[in-house]
């Protein structure tokens, strides 16, 4: 996605830190995955290693060595560990009917990142995106533990409306999602218009099918937007409505880019409803 090396370790370091942070976890350890074609300089990788490592030290984690193997294509990525208390584990099954859903970082990285390989996304927009898929999720998860929210999971390959749909389903509810408050990177929606939609975001239409409904009021660009599949998204988190104010300005306070996105519904036909 990036031609940098060392900011390529360090998106697929945020990536793979994630997790944890969406569990309400501390990461640990972390152990590195490569592969490597020999028919490249050595340096490249030293760069992505250096990248991650960085990363996982931001974290307040520890690198301790990993695997590699020869492949045709470079391939990077870290298997972490993390420690949290029984009591405090969240998962993506436990939003209840009338809680708040907020998201802690704006959408758009996979239509960027094919306009790039077009050559179409401008400088601005190329390094927005890069600021956010290199951004961890640690102070959001940090504020989740802080305020005690219901349920969470990060937004990566299946889109901000596929990981909706699986906390749906894994908590038997409803979601109703406002697209007019999604937060997307800037110049996205005129990328979407370009058609520089990756594929991914059509297999993510596909797979939900009839379960996710959209009013007639939005667009086809930002639909495009809601299934894009992102890499190193931010937190979907579902809250109760009397912790959502101390959530949002404890957010705030560590500069994460959060909005509140919609609400949680008792179960009906469809998954999700978009307004």
């Amino acid at each position: 996605m990036v031609d940098d090396p060392y900011t390529f370790g360090q998106i697929a370091a945020a990536n793979a830190l994630s997790d944890v942070f969406a569990m309400g976890g501390k990461p640990v350890l972390a152990l590195n995955i490569v592969c490597f074609p020999n028919c490249l300089d050595i340096q490249i990788l030293k760069e992505i290693l250096h990248g991650g490592a960085d990363k996982v030290k931001e974290a307040k984690a520890v690198t301790a060595g990993g695997h590699s193997v020869e492949d045709d294509e470079p391939k990077y990525g870290l298997a972490v560990t993390g420690l949290v208390h029984p009591n405090d584990i969240l998962t993506n099954a436990d939003a209840k009917p009338g809680d708040i859903l907020v998201l802690t970082k704006p959408l758009g990285t996979g239509i960027i990142n094919t306009a790039i390989k077009g050559e179409l996304a401008n400088t601005e927009t190329a390094d927005m995106a890069i600021k956010y898929m290199s951004q961890l999720n640690d102070k959001a998860g940090k504020t989740m533990k802080q305020v005690g929210v219901n349920a969470c999971t990060d937004i990566t390959g299946f889109g901000f409306l596929g990981h909706a749909a699986e906390m749906a389903k894994a908590s038997n509810v409803s979601l109703e999602l406002w697209s007019n408050k999604c937060p997307v990177i800037e110049g996205v929606i005129e990328l979407a218009q370009m058609g520089m939609i990756p594929a991914g975001a059509y297999n993510n239409r596909k797979y939900l099918g009839a379960g996710v409904v959209f009013d007639d009021a939005v667009s086809r660009e930002m639909q495009d937007v809601m299934y894009d599949p992102q890499t190193s998204g931010g937190l979907l988190i579902s809250v109760s409505p009397d912790k959502v104010d101390p959530l949002m300005k404890r957010l705030e306070g560590y500069q994460v880019t959060a909005a509140v996105v919609g609400c949680v519904k008792s179960k009906h036909e469809q998954l999700i409803e978009v307004r």
